[in-house]
């Protein structure tokens, strides 16, 4: 590893990884300045398997060994070595997991190329909450999505909390961005999938229902909490679909919801 101590807060190679706790200043290194954070060494060893690039790592010394195996043959990625003040006095807050890696953003796929082969796939619209997004993400991966699409708006799935709470998963399950509807649906249909929304409707089927015998190929489209989903989702749905609830709740927090139609529509497709 090309380790490289540094000690001084200020020291401007330590510029991608300064005011992480500012929401703006983020949003300015991860999107638009091509960049993720990686955070741990389980979720930067999935990134790099994933074919993604380090620019950067920051770390401590008691995290090294660690990161020896993960870093194998990347010499020329610098490691930045830090006591825990500086690591805390750079990002803001104190980094438990003992790791971060600046990572160069990959080139979004194109839709077809994601949904070719794939049978199972989740549609994430204008999901602001970016826990949600990674627990998602999480739940596509265990329960066998083979693609997720996040519409324009969406939160962004490589943002650091994103990653985390998605367990690194981001990285296993084939994701990008959709377009605006009406294209998005064309592209959708183009792939033979059939749009399914989960959402409250009175012409809406049960899960139990749909997954007794669902399409070949389906896309399991899910809203935001609170507003749901937009006009323009619903209008692009092939079938509407409610998962029955009890105990006078109307409806399940997104992660949630999608593992459950995940798992009743999975297990019809299987037969």
């Amino acid at each position: 590893m090309k380790i490289l101590p540094v000690d001084d807060p200020s020291d401007p190679r330590l510029a991608d990884y300064r005011d992480l706790t500012d929401v703006a200043l983020r949003r300015v290194l991860e999107p638009e300045g091509g960049l993720y954070m990686a955070e741990s060494a389980k979720v930067l060893a999935r990134a790099l398997a994933a074919g993604h690039r380090p620019r950067s790592v920051l770390t401590q010394e008691r995290w090294l060994p660690e990161l020896e195996d993960v870093l194998a043959g990347l010499d020329e990625v610098p490691v930045y070595l830090v006591p825990a003040e500086v690591a805390e006095g750079v990002t803001g807050y104190a980094v438990h997991r003992g790791v971060l890696a600046a990572m160069h953003r990959p080139e979004p796929p194109a839709v077809a190329d994601v949904l070719a082969g794939a049978r199972l796939a989740v549609i994430l619209e204008d999901i602001v909450d970016h826990t949600n997004v990674g627990a998602a993400f999480r739940a596509a991966a265990g329960l066998g999505a083979d693609a997720v699409l996040v519409t324009p708006r969406c939160a962004d799935p490589l943002y650091r909390r994103s990653v985390r709470v998605s367990m690194g998963t981001v990285f296993q399950v084939p994701w990008t961005r959709l377009p605006e509807w009406p294209e998005a649906r064309e592209q959708l249909h183009a792939a033979g999938f059939h749009i399914a929304a989960l959402a409250l409707s009175d012409e809406a089927v049960s899960l139990d229902e749909f997954a007794a015998a669902p399409p070949e190929r389906v896309a399991l489209l899910m809203g935001a909490e609170g507003d749901g989903l937009s006009r323009r989702a619903l209008a692009a749905s092939d079938s509407v679909v409610t998962i029955p609830m009890a105990g006078g709740v109307d409806s399940l927090n997104v992660a949630s919801a999608s593992a459950v139609a995940l798992w009743a529509v999975g297990r019809g497709q299987r037969g």
